[in-house]
């Protein structure tokens, strides 16, 4: 059996996303987000906790989704994690934490941060909740 090493992460854009061609015209849509962790001490204080990932997203999804990724905007991306080693400015050895993305849907309403805009050309944007807070009838057995 072969082995999996895969990714699922929510969060924020902490910059807009950039659009770059590799020398032989392959699409690269770069971007970062952040994940929050929030949680209660054993002295009752708050903490957080902020992780940023860099993601990049190849070929024409690339191209698709380029003018939604916009700083704030939060998504669902999913794809293969490396830990990449380099010598910050300083002289101190940083770790980074890449993602070759396979999947990214566009998440929250058009209304937050700003709206997701028109779509692009075979990309749509995330659907919004029916009315009525989208609960159908069958959910009705839902215990919470």
């Amino acid at each position: 059996m072969g082995s999996l090493a895969k990714v699922i992460l929510i969060g924020n854009l902490g910059r807009d996303a950039e659009l770059k061609k590799t020398p032989s015209g392959t699409s690269v849509l770069e971007f970062s987000i952040a994940t929050n962790e929030r949680w209660n001490d054993r002295e009752g204080n708050s903490q957080e906790h902020t992780q940023w990932f860099r993601v990049s997203l190849w070929g024409r999804r690339a191209d698709a989704l380029a003018q939604y990724l916009q700083k704030g905007k939060q998504v669902y991306v999913e794809g293969k994690l490396r830990a990449r080693t380099y010598q910050g400015n300083d002289g101190q050895t940083r770790v980074s934490l890449d993602v070759r993305a396979d999947d990214i849907q566009l998440l929250g309403s058009r209304a937050d941060a700003g709206g997701w805009g028109a779509p692009a050309q075979g990309v749509a944007p995330p659907e919004e909740p029916a009315a009525g807070g989208g609960v159908g009838e069958a959910d009705d057995d839902i215990p919470f």
